[in-house]
């Protein structure tokens, strides 16, 4: 355990460098495991793995997940999304940023990425709410903090990295990411209104639109709608496995943005290029986090844990109550995918042994890829770091990181409540998949 931690320790100075984390974790795993074995078989564990990885089956969900993402967002279909989502949360105070939040969560759905619904809801969304006069902090926390549900309700890409990591099945996930991301939507408008209740000049309400106005609304909605019931319904029937989901949500993605009018080449070959920096941008933080998990496991890190876990005599929950706030540290310095990628090997060995609240092996997993989730939603919107909203700070020039950290601190404190929630009632989070599967 020595090794690991001065490697851990090694690993924190270089990111503190500025050096990136991608690069870090490889160089320190690669350093580590020779150190540990010898050169050439930590030069042989670098080409197997990348190699076995890269040609991994299941990994080929994530960019086609991507894909579908792009072509969705490049359709326009947020615009729809907060437009019916106005319709009937506008006229009530803080009614466009409970708009924006309902949005962010709808589109995450079929995006399944935090910070691409953050960067498109901000360009859709914040433009009104400032013509209805509302305090930048709320309407950008609103987007910041909805663009967190991107990576829980799923599909979500970072489930499926989570799910090939511990062997854990994918399907279940997505299952299990369903209901802690409605209850997720739902404290968020109660933090809004909070932000109202304390401050009611920071968000007034808007103009009250007509049923018949509203109607017309959700028809503009209809293609999300059954391009989320033709992916997650096909995953949740059975009918087709995620990676044959995500094929088909990228072509129907594809013929919902040549039916809305999305015919040029240079906007397909930008869908593509995009997909294809992002792919490659989470392959290669993937490759990093594997080459220093096979140095810590070949450390005895995880094996380590497990005996300090049972000479400690901790509770499970006291046990799962360190855990989540060694994540909550670590959020605030690294990056969430990062995070997960770096921490997930070395503990759900550890979680998988506890017997928490009765749960087997199996359900355990999953119940913890989830709260691993919402522990990483947590730090997206939190300082130092909060990546959600640097991606907002970038996008909206003339807004400070000060002014959204100061709007997003109610949304974060639910966050917080949430958390204990499915870690104190964890069958609310096996709720779905075991109706489903079991």
């Amino acid at each position: 355990m020595t090794v690991a931690l001065i490697g851990f320790a090694v690993l924190l100075i270089l990111v503190f460098l500025r050096l990136p984390i991608a690069f870090a974790m490889g160089i320190v795993g690669f350093a580590g495991f020779g150190l540990l074995t010898g050169w050439k078989p930590s030069l042989a564990m670098i080409g197997t793995l990348v190699s076995e990885t890269a040609l991994n089956y299941g990994l080929s969900v994530v960019p086609l997940f991507i894909l579908m993402g792009n072509l969705v967002s490049r359709a326009g279909l947020s615009a729809e999304l907060y437009a019916a989502s106005n319709a009937f949360l506008g006229h009530r105070r803080g009614g466009l940023s409970m708009a924006t939040i309902v949005a962010c969560g709808s589109f995450s759905a079929i995006c399944g990425s935090s910070l691409a619904t953050a960067a498109t809801m901000s360009k859709v969304a914040m433009p009104p709410m400032r013509q209805y006069g509302y305090a930048d902090s709320l309407a950008a926390a609103s987007i910041a903090a909805g663009g967190t549900l991107g990576i829980l309700i799923p599909p979500s890409v970072i489930l499926v990295i989570y799910g090939l990591m511990t062997e854990t099945s994918i399907r279940e996930l997505f299952a299990a990411g369903f209901l802690p991301g409605l209850l997720g939507i739902l404290l968020y408008l109660v933090a809004v209104q909070y932000a109202v209740w304390r401050r009611p000049q920071d968000g007034p309400r808007g103009e009250r639109t007509a049923w018949p106005g509203r109607l017309r609304a959700l028809r503009g909605v209809w293609g999300t709608l059954l391009l989320f019931i033709l992916v997650i319904g096909g995953i949740y029937g059975g009918i087709f496995t995620p990676t044959e989901a995500a094929g088909i949500g990228a072509g129907g993605a594809f013929l919902l943005a040549l039916a809305r009018g999305v015919r040029s080449w240079r906007d397909y070959y930008e869908v593509l290029v995009n997909s294809a920096r992002t792919t490659a941008m989470l392959f290669t933080v993937l490759f990093g986090a594997l080459i220093f998990s096979n140095f810590v496991n070949r450390a005895g890190l995880p094996p380590g844990l497990l005996e300090f876990v049972a000479g400690a005599d901790m509770s499970p929950l006291m046990t799962l109550l360190v855990i989540l706030a060694i994540y909550i540290v670590l959020g605030c310095v690294f990056e969430s995918l990062s995070m997960l990628l770096l921490t997930i090997p070395i503990f759900y060995p550890v979680v998988q042994g506890l017997g928490y609240a009765g749960m087997g092996p199996e359900e355990i997993l999953v119940w913890f890829g989830i709260i691993a989730v919402v522990v990483t939603e947590i730090s997206l919107i939190t300082p130092p770091v909060g990546l959600n909203v640097f991606v907002l700070a970038g996008v909206l020039k003339d807004i400070k990181t000060t002014t959204v950290f100061k709007g997003v601190t109610p949304f974060w404190c639910v966050d917080i409540i949430r958390l204990l929630i499915l870690l104190l009632l964890p069958a609310y989070v096996l709720l779905l998949p075991n109706w489903l599967y079991h």
